[in-house]
């Protein structure tokens, strides 16, 4: 078992794809991951997509600290590696991400959202923890136009599924992309 400093420490290499997580697996494995493996493995996303919280979930997650979040904040390598990390998630939940010539970003439903949809919109779903998750960490570490897309997609999905989704989960994700704290 890895310390908690030892973990924080080990995220910025992670995401560089120079070291490994606590799994033994490289980003670069995670980001080719088939939708099964993705939806099954439950200590993958708190490594793609880390917050200055600790996990109640996975006691092997890197928790960040201040100088973590603006080595995101100030290297491009990083700031590309988590927005392929969130593609990657996006796929995963049947969206796509585009931007146009104003560089306004804009997330969407993909042709396959409709076969996607069924594996994450449902009551009690798993995935609406590690959505909040992902709408804290892309503010905290720079991608807050992201973010802000991805809660505008959100909200149209919530407003077509509210009895899957819950008041409850939606106002997590409110509170997740209007707030800088992660």
């Amino acid at each position: 078992m890895y310390s908690q400093e030892n973990l924080t420490a080990m995220i910025v290499p992670f995401y560089l794809g120079e070291r490994p997580d606590s799994e033994g697996r490289k980003i670069q494995e995670i980001w080719v991951w088939d939708f099964e493996k993705l939806e099954c493995a439950h200590d993958y996303v708190q490594w793609l997509f880390p917050l200055t919280a600790q996990s109640h979930f996975n006691p092997n997650a890197p928790v960040v600290d201040q100088e973590v979040i603006r080595a995101f904040r100030e290297d491009p390598r990083l700031q590309q590696h988590l927005s392929q990390s969130f593609s990657v998630m996006l796929n995963f939940y049947g969206l796509a991400i585009t931007s146009d010539q104003r560089v306004q970003v804009t997330i969407r439903k993909s042709e396959n959202y409709p076969h996607r949809k069924k594996e994450w919109v449902n009551m009690f779903d798993h995935n609406y923890l590690r959505i909040t998750r992902i709408l804290k960490c892309l503010i905290a570490f720079g991608l807050e136009e992201e973010a802000r897309a991805f809660y505008k997609c959100l909200s149209q999905i919530y407003r077509e599924d509210s009895d899957q989704i819950g008041d409850e989960t939606f106002q997590y994700w409110t509170n997740a992309a209007s707030t800088s704290d992660c």
